[in-house]
């Protein structure tokens, strides 16, 4: 499924004018069809993936007790 410079912008929630650049910086492949920069959506589900990966990683991390210090003394 292909998707305008305006939707890409949404669904990455990121300016349209930065999906323009990356875009003609070849960061992000697209085809031009003589009115209008079109953009594979395909291209965008490993990073989604990444980024689920990512927070269920950082979830995990927060949810883990922090440890007792063993360099603390007791001062009673």
């Amino acid at each position: 499924m292909y998707l305008t410079v305006k939707e890409t912008a949404e669904l990455l929630s990121m300016p349209e004018s930065y999906v323009q650049s990356l875009i003609l910086q070849k960061r992000i492949r697209a085809i031009y069809d003589g009115e209008q920069y079109l953009i594979n959506k395909e291209q965008f589900n490993t990073h989604f993936e990444q980024l689920e990966k990512i927070k269920k990683l950082l979830d995990e991390m927060n949810s883990e007790p922090i440890p007792d210090d063993i360099d603390v003394k007791d001062e009673d």
